[in-house]
């Protein structure tokens, strides 16, 4: 009887990608993969480091596994991702309950690795982090229509409060002719909707051919048959150029969505960051996109508290977010983390502040997304659709102004049967805070 292994993959989509290839592995040699990881003999675990929610959640998972090891339900534990890699010296004390821990370099042994705990040996191993693999086959673990293309590893930019260079090492982009071999082959298996991803997506193919090459890959990736969205995610601002929103602007199947994390939006925090830019040349970059691209939908995140964020520079924040009234947006309170330059400057900010500051800007967005969405009754979109709500009693999915996981859904009705990965014509009929609720619209749906 085939060993049955179950992965918990925790964290960013990045990582995901990583625990498809491991899964692919696993199958490809024999093992039976289970969904529920208290279900398998051995549990993978590819965890999360990067800010303190995430190395709890990971530790939490870990233990709770630990403790279905020792009640019988599972034999085997092998703990990976970006907490062991960030913790290599303590992490294989830190978690005694597992078989097996391993940094992100291992991952490509990871059928080894399995073999070997299996046969009840005890693997502490750490590969130089620049072994990871930036190319595999993977088994998908999303809904069946939509993919994510990882198309660099690691980061170069050295953030003062990020831990992902630390962790990943260096940005080092996947060859333009690798990067769309995969995206053919997703499509060859019936994904049509890519999502285009990397620590830092405009910075892709600079170390490679000496210049940001993501908009000829997005141009080469429209020519794939099959993808229908193609969507980019985690474009910093100073590589924004006038080619790749003319790309954007030109190609149908390139959403016109585009996520740009700015962080703060003064002057001398986000120089404190090691960030660029200031509110004036935000604004105007934002304002340039706008013009571009008609009905551009425009998403980023925020961090509030960062050491040294005054009162005033908050409120010039939440002016700044009123003023640019983002489509999409997401804040986060600061965490000192271990080991970066933010974590000891002097001027901390307390967490009790930085939480409320970054609860007011959701506020102010829960506000400016609801006059959004208002704006959208009575307008037809086209929706993906991602599944059956039977306690709601209708279908949801998304409209290319939202990504996966991240975004809002839109919730609706059909007189006819629907299947997970149409594509509908919506009409929009109501809200609800950051979804939108409507009617298909009878003979405009198509696979």
């Amino acid at each position: 009887m085939p060993i049955k292994v179950g992965m918990v993959s925790l964290g960013c989509s990045k990582n995901l990608v990583d625990s498809e290839r491991m899964l692919f592995k696993l199958k490809h040699n024999g093992y039976k993969l289970v969904t529920d990881p208290a279900a398998a003999d051995v549990a993978v675990v590819n965890t999360c480091g990067f800010i303190q929610s995430a190395k709890e959640e990971a530790i939490d998972t870990i233990l709770e596994l630990g403790k279905l090891k020792e009640e019988g339900s599972i034999s085997k534990i092998i703990v990976t991702g970006c907490l062991t890699e960030r913790y290599r010296e303590e992490a294989a004390d830190l978690f005694p309950e597992a078989d097996a821990v391993i940094g992100i370099g291992n991952n490509k042994d990871i059928v080894d690795i399995l073999n070997r705990v299996v046969h009840n040996e005890r693997v502490v191993e750490f590969a130089p982090k620049l072994d990871a693999e930036l190319t595999g086959e993977r088994i998908i673990s999303t809904l069946p229509f939509f993919s994510y293309l990882k198309v660099a590893e690691g980061c170069s930019n050295c953030c003062t409060y990020c831990a992902i260079p630390k962790i990943r090492g260096k940005f080092r982009s996947i060859p333009i002719d690798d990067a769309v071999a995969e995206a053919q082959q997703l499509a060859d298996n019936g994904v049509s909707e890519l999502v285009v991803i990397a620590q830092d997506t405009s910075q892709y193919g600079v170390d490679l051919y000496g210049k940001p090459m993501l908009p000829e890959l997005l141009r080469r990736l429209c020519r794939i048959d099959g993808l229908k969205w193609i969507r980019t995610l985690y474009c910093y601002p100073e590589r924004i150029t006038d080619e790749l929103l003319d790309t954007i602007a030109s190609e149908p199947k390139l959403v016109k969505y585009l996520e740009i994390p700015i962080q703060h939006s003064d002057a001398g925090i986000l120089k404190r960051m090691h960030r660029w830019g200031s509110a004036d040349e935000l604004e105007a970059l934002f304002s340039h996109i706008r013009e571009k691209i008609p009905g551009v939908i425009l998403r980023t995140t925020l961090i509030t508290g960062f050491p040294g964020e005054s009162q005033e520079q908050f409120n010039a924040l939440a002016e700044f977010v009123q003023k640019v009234r983002f489509d999409r947006l997401g804040c986060f309170a600061y965490s000192p983390e271990d080991g970066t330059p933010a974590a000891s400057f002097p001027d901390q900010v307390d967490q009790e502040t930085a939480a409320h500051r970054a609860d007011i800007i959701m506020e102010q967005q829960l506000l400016i997304s609801s006059d959004n969405n208002a704006q959208l009754i009575g307008r037809d979109l086209t929706a993906v659709v991602e599944g059956f709500d039977r306690f709601g009693e209708c279908w949801f999915g998304r409209t290319p102004m939202d990504a996966p996981d991240i975004d809002g859904k839109v919730f609706f009705s059909s007189d006819r049967p629907l299947s997970v990965g149409d594509y509908v014509r919506i009409r929009i009929t109501d809200t609800l805070d950051y979804d939108l609720i409507g009617e298909v619209i009878t003979d405009e749906s198509s696979k």
